[in-house]
């Protein structure tokens, strides 16, 4: 079988960058060799690494087009190294059954650059009209934007434990959410308190004790309220809790659920992901317009990230502070195996998604030149590395941080891939 394409530099390949030669059919690799006379082949410049995916986004599309779509997220994405991305359902509204599924996929349809898939929402009552071309389930054991909260019995739901995909969980206890909801926010540090690391642990000892196949904790702020459960669920961590804390003067664009904790909590957290003990690093990128983020008081929730998730990360391995291993294992190599799509690694059989970089163009944040709808980041002027080439499927879609290809991602179908 002859290749539609060969590539030649220095890949990330078996735990260390090497020279190889790495050949493309049909999207995918179906060859790698150190050696490759009489074959021409397109040289990619810098260091290779594979497709990242990021398992948490709100694309906001459809209903809430005008925080963000999937034209603006998906670019977005792929400008920060990102090739594939799972989408949440709490839209305005919720996807929850199989024709608000199709509607979705029908609304976004040729207009991602990035691969996509979709979760189906789970409240507890619907499972016999939950899409079945769902890349999993999201459940909201707590209020949060947009959100339908879980009204079943956990211990009770046949549905729950019987479900062979991955079901991801807003692990913030809806009793305990209720017993602080009193408190007057005025500063992310009320926000915190408002939300307490205690609603955390109460949501993970419940998702621990169930018997689902695939469980995922989404965005943990405390690491440790998962420290003594690890390998009970999957435990997935974002940029914002590692990197932010409520003692920085962000005002409303630091406000999320669950909420940025003190700078202690923040720095323990990171040092549990620099030391791997995390399992998914997602972006949970959630946008909202301006007049959503005048104050905290009345602020909405939602950080924006899955543009700069992979750049900031890429800046900490520059600096010999975040292991490279490490940000593949999370940002790339487990969520793929877990979602069953062949992608995450420059290996036989994968998708020929590549990412190249350069490790000394570090340079300072500038939110004017992101390309999300409303790009005001609370990462502003940190350090960060984005890509200067993107592949998807062995097609060149970014080539000097400009773009060239036009919304060639796909729905996967993680059972096909």
């Amino acid at each position: 079988m002859d290749a539609d394409k060969v590539f030649s530099g220095m890949f990330y390949y078996d735990g260390s960058f090497q020279e190889l030669f790495v050949s493309v059919k049909d999207g995918s690799i179906f060859d790698i060799k150190r050696f490759q006379k009489g074959i021409s082949s397109e040289r990619i410049e810098g260091a290779i690494l594979p497709g990242f995916m990021d398992t948490h986004v709100h694309f906001r599309d459809p209903g809430e087009t005008e925080k963000e779509d999937f034209y603006s997220g998906s670019m977005s994405a792929v400008f920060g190294g990102t090739t594939t991305v799972l989408d949440m359902p709490n839209n305005k509204i919720p996807v929850k059954d199989y024709n608000q599924f199709d509607r979705k996929k029908a609304v976004v349809k040729g207009r991602s650059f990035a691969d996509y898939g979709f979760y189906s929402l789970y409240d507890g009552t619907n499972g016999d009209i939950i899409s079945k071309e769902s890349a999993g389930m999201k459940i909201f054991m707590g209020e949060s934007t947009n959100s339908t909260e879980y009204s079943g019995n956990y211990k009770d739901d046949r549905f729950l434990a019987e479900y062979e995909k991955p079901v991801v969980f807003h692990g913030e206890s809806s009793e305990c959410l209720k017993r602080n909801a009193n408190r007057k926010v005025k500063t992310l540090v009320d926000h915190d308190l408002s939300r307490p690391p205690s609603c955390e642990r109460e949501a993970f000892e419940t998702i621990a004790s169930l018997k689902t196949r695939v469980r995922i904790a989404a965005h943990i702020s405390d690491y440790a309220n998962f420290h003594d459960l690890r390998g009970k669920f999957i435990g997935e961590v974002a940029p914002h809790h590692i990197l932010l804390n409520e003692e920085m003067p962000l005002g409303a664009y630091g406000k999320a659920n669950p909420p940025l904790r003190q700078r202690a909590v923040m720095e323990k957290t990171m040092q549990a992901f620099l030391d791997g003990k995390f399992d998914f690093l997602s972006s949970d990128h959630a946008p909202h317009m301006e007049k959503d983020k005048e104050s905290v008081e009345f602020g909405k929730s939602g950080i924006i990230g899955v543009e700069t998730r992979i750049p900031l990360m890429l800046a900490l391995v520059r600096k010999k502070i975040l292991p490279l291993d490490t940000l593949l294992m999370n940002g790339a190599i487990k969520p793929a195996e877990t979602f069953r799509i062949k992608k995450g690694k420059i290996e036989k059989g994968y998708a020929a998604d590549f990412v190249s970089v350069k490790f000394a163009d570090i340079e300072r944040l500038n939110e004017n030149r992101l390309h999300s709808k409303l790009a005001i980041s609370p990462f502003n002027g940190f350090d960060v590395i984005f890509p200067k080439d993107v592949y998807m499927k062995g097609e060149k879609v970014i080539s000097g941080r400009e773009i060239l290809e036009d919304c060639r991602g796909r729905m996967i179908n993680p059972q096909e891939d």
